[in-house]
């Protein structure tokens, strides 16, 4: 059930909606460079930004396995 996992509640972003915006990305680089892809992808930590470290931690989980 991780998949559904909600991470941003405000753009009610999921744990899969960032892994599938990092397709393509196969390896971790600079997890903010990372971040920015993500948030242009799925408008995740724009409302009140307090899912910020969340998203960070999904991006390091996602491309480190």
């Amino acid at each position: 059930m991780k998949e559904n996992y909600i991470v941003c509640n405000c753009m009610q972003v999921s744990y899969s909606n960032i892994a599938e915006a990092l397709e393509g990305h196969n390896k971790l680089e600079d997890v903010l460079e990372l971040f920015k892809v993500v948030q242009e992808v799925t408008h995740c930590s724009t409302g009140c930004g307090g899912c910020h470290d969340k998203v960070l931690d999904v991006i390091s989980e996602i491309m480190m396995a």
